[in-house]
C-alpha cells in the first residue's frame, strides 16, 4: 500500500516555495507530482512598462545569483536590435564577470549540496572560501549581488592593472579551494555512496526533457552555448566542456567541479589578453522595429531572451526562458525508485531556481480547466480590473 507525502509549499527544507506530493511505498518513491508557481512577479510584463535602460536593472533582479547572466543576455539582445556590438574590451570584461559569477554560483551550490547531505563542515568551508569570489566582484563592480556592470553598448566599469593583480591573487587562493573540493568529492567514501547511482537521468530522458547545462552534461549531452554559439569574448578563449556519462547526482557534481577549474582558466586568459580601448559606446542608435533573440550559457544552462521592438524607447514584448523551466521537468523521473531520504539531494542536484521559473496559469474554477492566454488579453484584463 502506498501513501502520499506532501512537502511544501512552505517547509524548512525548501529554500524557495514549491509543492511536492510524493507517493511512497515504504521508503521508495513510486510516483508523485511537483507543483511550482508560488513566486510569480510579472517581470516580463513589467519590462514593457519601462525603458530599455531601466530594464537592464530589472533583468538583473530575475535571479540574484545570475544577475550578470541576465543583464548580459538582455543587453546583447537589445544591441542586436540596434545593430551594434560592444567594444572588445567590454566583451572581455563581460566574460570575466560572467565566469566570476559562475564560480560564485557553483561554490554556493556545493555548499548547499553538502548541507543537504548533512556534511555541514564542508558546507561552512566552501561558503567561507566563496567570499574570495565575492570580493573580486565587489572590487570590480562596487557591489556583491546585483552588480550593475552591464549597459547597452558596453560596461559601466573598467578593470585597472591594480585590479588585475588583485584578481590574480584571489584566483591563486581559489584554485587551492577547488583542489580541496576535488579531494572532498573523490576521497570521501561516505559522500560518494550518497550520490553515486542516485537520481539517474539517462541521456535519452535528458534529450526528451530538453534539459540544459550541468544537468544535460551530467547525462552525456555535450552542449554549451559558450562553445556552440559564442558571445562576449568566448570565441577568443580556450576551454573544455566537461561531460559525464552516468547521469546520476555524482555526475552532475563532477561536471560543476570541473567547470570551477575551467572558469578560473577562462578568467586568467581574459585578464591576460584584455585589449585596450573603450569600455562602452558614446552614442547609441535607437532600437529598430523588429525582433531579436539571443542566448547565453547561464550557470544552470541555456538562458534565452526574446525582445520585440515597436520603435519606441520601451520594448513591446520581452520573453525570458531560464534554464530551470526545462530542467525542473526532469525531477520526477530522477526520483522514481529512489529512497525518500535521497529526494533533497536529487532536487538540489539540478540547482533549481524557482524565482526565475514561475509563470501564471489561468484556472477556470467552474469547469476545473487550466489554460494560458495571450499577453495582450492578459494586459487588457489587468487594465479593466
Amino acid at each position: 500500500m502506498s501513501e502520499v507525502i506532501p512537502i511544501g509549499p512552505f517547509h524548512p527544507a525548501l529554500k524557495e516555495a514549491s509543492h511536492f506530493e510524493l507517493e511512497v511505498k515504504g521508503e521508495t518513491v513510486v510516483g508523485g507530482d511537483l507543483k511550482f508557481g508560488y513566486m510569480h512577479r510579472g517581470i516580463e510584463d513589467l519590462a514593457t512598462k519601462k525603458s530599455y535602460h531601466s530594464d537592464i536593472f530589472l533583468a538583473e533582479r530575475v535571479c540574484g545569483i545570475c544577475n550578470v547572466v541576465h543583464s548580459t543576455c538582455f543587453c546583447e539582445t537589445v544591441e542586436a536590435l540596434m545593430s551594434i556590438e560592444a567594444p572588445d574590451r567590454a566583451k572581455y570584461i563581460r566574460t570575466i564577470l560572467f565566469e566570476t559569477e559562475r564560480l560564485a554560483s557553483h561554490l554556493l551550490w556545493f555548499g548547499v549540496g553538502m548541507h543537504e547531505l548533512g556534511y555541514d563542515t564542508a558546507y561552512m568551508y566552501l561558503w567561507r572560501e566563496r567570499e574570495h569570489v565575492m570580493e573580486i566582484m565587489e572590487r570590480i563592480c562596487g557591489k556583491r549581488v546585483n552588480l550593475g556592470i552591464n549597459t547597452l553598448g558596453g560596461v559601466r566599469r573598467d578593470i585597472t592593472p591594480e585590479l588585475i593583480d588583485f584578481v590574480k591573487g584571489k584566483l591563486n587562493i581559489l584554485e587551492k579551494v577547488v583542489e580541496k573540493t576535488g579531494k572532498i568529492i573523490n576521497e570521501d567514501s561516505i559522500l560518494k555512496s550518497r550520490v553515486k547511482n542516485v537520481g539517474v537521468l539517462s541521456k535519452e530522458d535528458a534529450e526528451k526533457f530538453c534539459v540544459v547545462g550541468p544537468t544535460a552534461r551530467g547525462s552525456g549531452v555535450d552542449i554549451d552555448v559558450r562553445r556552440d554559439d559564442p558571445y562576449a569574448a568566448y570565441s577568443k578563449v580556450d576551454f573544455q566542456v566537461p561531460v559525464e556519462e552516468a547521469g546520476d547526482v555524482l555526475s552532475r557534481v563532477l561536471v560543476r567541479f570541473k567547470e570551477l577549474i575551467e572558469s578560473a582558466g577562462i578568467i586568467r586568459q581574459a585578464i591576460k589578453n584584455l585589449p585596450e580601448g573603450p569600455i562602452s559606446m558614446d552614442e547609441l542608435p535607437f532600437p529598430k522595429i523588429g525582433e531579436a533573440f539571443r542566448r547565453v550559457e547561464a550557470h544552470r544552462g541555456e538562458l534565452l531572451y526574446y525582445i520585440k521592438s515597436n520603435g519606441t524607447n520601451r520594448p513591446e514584448r520581452v520573453k525570458i526562458r531560464p534554464p530551470s523551466v526545462v530542467n525542473n521537468n526532469s525531477l520526477l523521473t530522477m526520483m522514481l525508485g529512489e529512497k525518500l531520504a535521497d529526494v533533497p539531494i536529487i532536487f538540489a542536484s539540478i540547482d533549481p531556481c524557482l524565482s526565475c521559473t514561475d509563470r501564471v496559469t489561468i484556472i477556470d474554477v467552474k469547469n476545473n480547466d487550466k489554460k494560458t492566454i495571450p499577453i495582450s488579453k492578459l494586459s487588457r484584463r489587468m487594465t479593466n480590473c
